[in-house]
């Protein structure tokens, strides 16, 4: 059995610490250096050996960076008008999936991302691409839990160690830092890995190429429609969520101005 290498231990305490300031998306990028290759192919071979996924994978689409500009005209009750709809709600970034691009070229400059395979490299890129279309696509909002909830929806439906990592951190802090998260973060463990379980593979999906489409006739194609959102409990809320949920509700004001 391989042993989680020591240097990249600490930096995941150091995520478990606070996933805020040490996130994720820097975690999984130092990953790959130390990784045993027995748990990386296992991981590509989740991908390309999966019947829908495989061969959307290797055709390896990308689509055009996003801009408000592109669901601007569309129709209410279709997929586009509900993107357009949470992008402004959540004063979120149009160049998010840019952005991450950039810092993947970083880390390819120094030589760590050396074992990172072209496939997994694409799920990272593609994923941040369609994080927010999934946001739509399963009606989980922005929210601390209902986050957490996606990254167990997307892990349900596709081995992945980024989403195994947000998991695995998240569960960490709240077993060894703040057990009043245990609960409500498995409350939306659960929720999403049970969607993801029964909802046909949207990963790598060209949904961009669909945003004219009635919402519901899309979520009813892929298993997605559900009787009500799912909706948190936190009687008591961890410090670190609470704080979370306090830059969101600044983040809204700051686009409702607008």
């Amino acid at each position: 059995m391989h042993k989680v290498d020591r240097v990249f231990g600490e930096k995941f305490l150091t995520a478990i610490d606070d996933f805020y300031r040490y996130g994720v998306h820097l975690l999984f990028n130092e990953w790959w250096e130390q990784a045993p290759q027995d748990a990386i192919d296992k991981y590509v071979a989740a991908i390309v050996d999966h019947p829908e996924q495989g061969p959307l994978a290797a055709a390896g689409w990308m689509a055009p960076d996003f801009s408000l500009a592109m669901v601007a005209d569309c129709a209410p009750g279709t997929l586009g008008a509900a993107w357009h709809e949470h992008m402004m709600v959540n004063g979120l970034a149009e160049k998010l999936a840019a952005g991450y691009a950039g810092l993947i070229a970083d880390f390819e400059a120094s030589g760590k991302l050396n074992r990172l395979p072209p496939v997994l490299k694409y799920k990272v890129l593609r994923g941040y691409q369609t994080h927010d279309l999934h946001h739509v696509l399963t009606g989980y909002t922005t929210q601390p839990l209902n986050e957490l909830a996606l990254q167990a929806f997307g892990l349900a439906q596709s081995d992945y160690p980024y989403a195994a990592m947000t998991l695995s951190v998240i569960m960490g802090h709240a077993t060894l830092v703040d057990p009043w998260l245990i609960q409500p973060a498995m409350d939306a463990i659960t929720d999403g890995w049970a969607l993801g379980r029964r909802a046909r593979s949207i990963q790598f999906v060209d949904f961009e190429n669909q945003i004219h489409r009635p919402l519901a006739d899309i979520r009813a194609e892929y298993g997605l429609t559900r009787d009500a959102p799912f909706v948190p409990l936190m009687p008591r809320v961890s410090e670190l969520v609470a704080g979370e949920l306090e830059v969101q509700e600044r983040m809204r004001a700051a686009a409702s101005a607008a």
